[in-house]
């Protein structure tokens, strides 16, 4: 705790820091500024360790920042990678060992849900960025390795007992036909020393956020929270499962929307709305649609004006096809293309599309949708299996979800702990 020159009281668990009220800073030292990389209990991080993580962040914000953002982002990486090396010698003097073998893995399985990729395509990806492969299986490294240490050094002490989870199944069922929530959390600790710093930090991601960022890559960059390897996606959760702090500011927002930061226990959080449903209730954009979307494209120098009044025509021909059966045949007439699936989530389907199409009957289309550039197009129900009353979570995983929080909380005080005994030089 900060305490002014007349404050100054007896504390067994912490000293107290006093600051005098009228102070001169002796020198100009900004070691921020100039100490770009920094030896970690003998391990070092390079500039190009710092260049290739911060590359990373640049490209998920397609390049959009600013000069200062990008020095402040610098700083932020190195953090970062100082606490990753502590995790990754922490693992490693309990003889914890990450083979390469699932390193490589683990990123194969990035490349395919992130990209779409096999790993060479990603590889050039990263080196086009200007970051490596290197640098993100480092990352990769050093979550496993924290994983596996908490999993051994934390999880076997942390209990949650029978009555724990009985007692919140049933405020669970209590609940239900009232609104649950998917969250994203980024969460950034501090204490009561260096508390504005932390707060400015978050206000300035928040900005980053609000101007286009993506919020997963912030949460996997910056979040010190368990969920950061995941994006920050706290999963469904209700607001009585959520700190008070976050409880009240979520309840008001919508889906896609952002707020914070948010002071809460332990530091800030920034949270976003990704999702919201009703517990223990069937959500009609859970159901499984079957589609057939039929696309027209428009020649090069098409104006507004024509193309407004070929997709009216190409609409009201739609319109008339009277259902999925003969829809290629009048397609063909139009020369408009045909594709076809029956696994699509109403859920995934853009915004304004889920509420139109989810009104369909079997054999209508939606209102026409596109743009000049890239065509015309409109969707046809040929299908609809409607979800059905969600169960909730079992005890198995109710129980589960309760020892991640508290994992996750004591996994900041070990953290800590590692940051307080570290042996850090900077260069």
């Amino acid at each position: 705790m900060l305490v002014g020159p007349a404050v100054v009281a007896q504390n067994d668990a912490q000293g107290e820091i006093t600051i005098p009220e009228n102070i001169k800073i002796f020198t100009e030292n900004n070691p921020n500024l100039r100490r770009a990389t920094a030896v970690v209990n003998g391990s070092v991080v390079t500039g190009t360790d710092v260049d290739h993580r911060l590359a990373l962040i640049l490209a998920a914000n397609e390049n959009k920042v600013s000069e200062e953002e990008r020095a402040r982002l610098r700083l932020q990486v190195l953090r970062n990678l100082i606490d990753e090396t502590l995790q990754i010698q922490a693992a490693a003097a309990a003889d914890i060992q990450v083979r390469q073998e699932e390193i490589d893995q683990t990123y194969a399985r990035v490349a395919a849900q992130n990209f779409g990729q096999n790993p060479g395509a990603m590889d050039d990806y990263l080196q086009r960025v200007g970051s490596s492969p290197a640098s993100l299986k480092r990352q990769i490294r050093g979550e496993l390795s924290w994983q596996r240490l908490l999993s051994r050094n934390v999880a076997p002490f942390v209990n949650v007992s029978e009555d724990e989870v009985r007692e919140v199944m049933n405020r669970l069922e209590a609940a239900k036909g009232t609104d649950e929530y998917r969250i994203g959390e980024i969460y950034l600790a501090a204490n009561q020393e260096d508390q504005q710093q932390v707060l400015e930090n978050a206000r300035r991601i928040v900005d980053q956020l609000r101007q286009g960022g993506s919020f997963v890559a912030y949460a996997r960059q910056y979040s010190q929270a368990s969920t950061a390897a995941v994006g920050g996606d706290l999963g469904w959760i209700r607001l009585a499962q959520l700190p008070n702090e976050l409880a009240q500011v979520a309840s008001d927002l919508d889906t896609g929307q952002l707020v914070g930061p948010v002071a809460v226990p332990g530091g800030f959080s920034i949270i976003y709305m990704i999702d919201r449903r009703k517990v223990l209730t069937a959500d009609p954009r859970d159901a499984v649609l079957a589609l057939k979307q039929v696309s027209i494209s428009f020649p090069s120098g098409t104006s507004e004006a024509q193309a407004t009044a070929k997709a009216k025509t190409f609409a009201q021909a739609m319109a008339g096809a009277k259902g999925c059966g003969a829809v290629d045949e009048v397609a063909a007439k139009l020369g408009a293309q045909v594709v076809a699936n029956d696994q699509v989530r109403a859920r995934d389907l853009p915004g304004p599309l889920q509420n139109a199409v989810l009104s369909l009957n079997v054999g209508e289309t939606s209102p026409p949708f596109g743009s000049i550039s890239e065509g015309v197009r409109v969707l046809m129900l040929c299908g609809r299996d409607d979800a059905v009353s969600a169960s909730g979570p079992n005890f198995e995983q109710l129980m589960s979800q309760l020892e991640d929080d508290r994992i996750n909380k004591r996994a900041q005080m070990y953290l800590r702990d590692l940051r307080r005994d570290a042996v850090i030089e900077y260069n």
